[in-house]
């Protein structure tokens, strides 16, 4: 099957042709680091993180580039209203955190989210506060078009002109007169502008804000415009035309309109797939910190582990929107500890060098159920049939391990094992996980522990049997019976 995306742009499933053969470039929104990440942040990353490990299964060098905003209003709001006790301040004085100290903290924050859960580290991660120069080249390209202008005044703003352009509201589409204003962030700047819809491609130096959040430019100091920083970015690191641009469903309009807008008016032929992540819900209602319904990354990691919660977050269609129910991370336990105990017993049988045995073969069953697993990704990344197939390869596996089916348990370890790494549930480790020489000790104990209860069990001694069950359980230790004697695994949580 050909591998196909939806396209915003289009409202169609495409078949994915790369511009350069055998190479895929995508560019997705990153953090605006003015807060903790929040689960739709998360579900974002984990998204095209799947997208990019499905490229590059496929045989495309994928080159990947996520952006950090370090600087908007937000940022500098939540810095003027902070309070940074190691500051030791003066007495009757109070002393902030500085914006940039605030927004590198936060980006830590996101950076550790994202490791955590096992979303691959892109290529390029640029940060807005570097790129002023390429912001202030593009802004120029725009005026020199007709399609930029500065306010009527000497505030230092830049605006893009939505009139100037034919296609503005093509992505989403609407019509500009169909369009708020945003009347009640934009009305003192009325005056300025053009039309109440045009946008700020440079915002001019204010009185009262921080002189470190201002940059020197030719209409005067200032900072990016939001918009503007994201088409700077990705046409330095992927150039003026790539392959998917990607990011959260929240972000078509107004921001992903605005930045087509200005990069397609500036002559740039930009992103020839527009990809974007579905919401999470609470319990079929939209999550709102007013009415206490949304559950946060630092939360489900509380309740499970990181492998369940990149399950749970992973497991929808990425397009579609994923409800969170107080059940959904024991039913996601469930299916990672069904996974990872096929896993654990067949690996313990073949030993590490399973897959390059001499001998081993893919039959029919495996090779239909990883063929269903293929097409499924192919098919616009269709996550709940590429897990069917996963859980379908886990049962015939199992049925192979007891039926003394070695060449079809082997063939199913190494699909599941493949299945599992594209929807990298493998790069997610548990905190409580050993390795290395930990693991071997651990192995010898619990070991020990197996066959004294093999002795108790052949002598008849259920009670001694069931007692060295219930503290290796007690311990986090899984024990499973089978026909080649009992096998051990680490409980998910």
């Amino acid at each position: 099957m050909t591998l196909r995306f939806y396209d915003t742009a289009s409202a169609e499933v495409r078949d994915f042709v790369p511009l350069i053969p055998g190479r895929a470039s995508l560019y997705y929104c990153g953090a605006t680091v003015q807060g903790m990440p929040h689960v739709g942040h998360i579900r974002s990353a984990i998204a095209f993180d799947q997208v990019t490990r499905w490229l590059e299964y496929r045989g495309f060098r994928v080159t990947v580039v996520r952006n950090v905003t370090d600087i908007d209003d937000k940022i500098l709001a939540k810095s003027a209203a902070s309070f940074d006790p190691d500051l030791v301040p003066e007495p009757d004085s109070v002393r902030q955190e500085e914006w940039w100290a605030l927004a590198y903290r936060y980006e830590q924050e996101f950076l550790k989210a994202y490791d955590t859960l096992g979303v691959s580290r892109p290529t390029y991660e640029p940060r807005a506060t570097g790129h002023i120069p390429e912001m202030h080249a593009l802004i120029q390209q725009l005026i020199d078009r007709g399609h930029a202008y500065p306010a009527s005044d000497d505030s230092g703003d830049v605006y893009f002109d939505v009139r100037s352009w034919n296609k503005y509201g093509s992505l989403t589409r609407q019509k500009i007169d169909d369009m708020q204003g945003a009347p009640d962030v934009e009305a003192q700047f009325s005056d300025r502008k053009r039309d109440p819809r045009d946008f700020a491609l440079w915002k001019g130096y204010k009185e009262g804000e921080p002189t470190t959040a201002r940059w020197v430019s030719p209409w005067g100091a200032g900072r990016p415009g939001w918009h503007l920083e994201c088409s700077a970015m990705v046409t330095k690191y992927l150039g003026t035309e790539f392959d998917i641009h990607g990011g959260g469903l929240d972000l078509r309009f107004p921001h992903h309109e605005n930045e087509m807008a200005q990069s397609q008016a500036a002559g740039h032929g930009f992103a020839n797939f527009w990809m974007h992540n579905g919401m999470v819900t609470y319990q079929g209602e939209k999550m709102s910190k007013s009415i206490g319904n949304t559950v946060s990354p630092a939360e489900m990691l509380e309740l499970a582990s990181p492998r369940v919660v990149r399950y749970y977050l992973g497991q929808a269609q990425y397009r579609s929107v994923l409800d969170y129910q107080p059940t959904s991370l024991q039913e996601a336990t469930a299916a990672v500890e069904r996974i990872d105990g096929f896993i654990a017993k067949a690996s313990s049988k073949f030993g590490p060098d399973f897959g390059v045995r001499a001998g081993f073969g893919q039959p029919e069953v495996v090779e239909a159920l990883f063929n269903a697993f293929s097409a499924a990704m192919d098919d616009d990344l269709n996550a709940p049939q590429a897990l069917a197939a996963l859980h379908d390869t886990v049962r015939a596996g199992n049925t192979a391990l007891a039926a003394g089916d070695d060449t079809t348990a082997r063939a199913a370890l190494l699909s599941v094992v493949t299945m599992t790494g594209v929807l990298g549930l493998d790069a997610v480790r548990r905190p409580e996980e050993v390795q290395g020489k930990e693991h071997a000790a651990l192995d010898v104990l619990v070991e020990a522990q197996l066959a004294a209860r093999a002795d108790a069990r052949a002598n008849k001694d259920w009670a001694a049997s069931d007692a060295i069950r219930d503290t290796l359980a007690a311990a986090g230790v899984v024990v499973e019976d089978g026909t080649d004697g009992a096998s051990w695994s680490l409980q998910s949580r």
